[in-house]
């Protein structure tokens, strides 16, 4: 089995709809109209602003994804999921890792992301990882109501 993190590429529009389709369904939230423009357009939603996609793959195949976006000082982790079946391989870390060393090489300052206080796991790897809680703030997610970032 051959695991490899790498950049979002054209090809890969399929499987992110899915991956991303799938988690919401999954978490039982609806695919709201950030969602939408996120799953239709991630080149557009996130490359073009500056940020970047990252694709967990496994013998080629897409089975994880997380994207940045562009914020002041920062970048938002966003749309970060892992496939039921490869869950437990270690690729949300890695995923994470991936976006913390992007943002290092662009010279941001932070990571920033909004959550679900239903996803116990992802919350406790986002702790692990090094982000703290923050205060509830305005969102464009009816879902989000889990607020976090890490400074470096």
């Amino acid at each position: 089995m051959t695991v490899a993190i790498v950049e979002y590429r054209p090809d890969h529009a399929a499987a992110w709809a899915r991956l991303n389709e799938a988690w919401l369904a999954e978490g039982g939230f609806a695919i709201e109209a950030k969602d939408r423009r996120s799953i239709d357009d991630p080149h557009g939603v996130f490359i073009a602003g500056g940020g970047r996609i990252f694709i967990a793959e496994r013998d080629g195949e897409a089975v994880g994804c997380c994207a940045l976006i562009r914020i002041p000082d920062g970048f938002e982790v966003s749309k970060m999921t892992v496939t039921p079946a490869a869950r437990g391989l270690g690729l949300a870390r890695r995923l994470l890792e991936a976006c913390e060393a992007a943002a290092r090489e662009a010279e941001a300052t932070h990571l920033y992301l909004e959550t679900n206080s239903a996803l116990k796991p992802a919350i406790a790897l986002y702790e692990s990882f090094g982000f703290v809680h923050l205060p509830s703030r305005p969102t464009p997610y009816a879902r989000a109501d889990v607020f976090m970032e890490k400074r470096f």
